[in-house]
């Protein structure tokens, strides 16, 4: 019983530690993009984010910290690519709008 008790606890605490799972709420096609960016992401601080972005949902894909000027990809909520934020550029556009008056939704993933 005292084995069972110290598994299930392990467990718990290394699930609780990372959030490895995409939000299943999360529109089908968004789920699988995400699991293939997990393949080519940096191993600390990659997420996608949801935000509200001209009225409709956007995500934002950031590979994370691992090199410089990386960029982040914007999709919508069926995963056509709306632009490109960050970059050697900077850019912080999206359909001619400064991608900071988006609304933050939630994280969907993040490593």
């Amino acid at each position: 019983m005292l084995k069972q008790v110290c598994l299930m606890l392990g467990l718990f605490m290394l699930v609780s530690c990372n959030k490895s799972t995409v939000d299943k709420e999360s529109p089908r096609c968004i789920k699988t993009k995400v699991q293939e960016f997990k393949g080519s992401c940096c191993d600390e601080g990659a997420n996608v984010k949801e935000y509200e972005f001209q009225g409709k949902p956007a995500y934002v894909f950031d590979p994370g910290t691992c090199g410089a000027d990386m960029s982040s990809t914007v999709t919508d909520e069926d995963c056509n690519t709306l632009g490109i934020l960050g970059g050697i550029s900077g850019n912080v556009k999206i359909n001619g709008d400064d991608f900071s008056q988006a609304n933050y939704q939630r994280t969907i993933w993040e490593q």
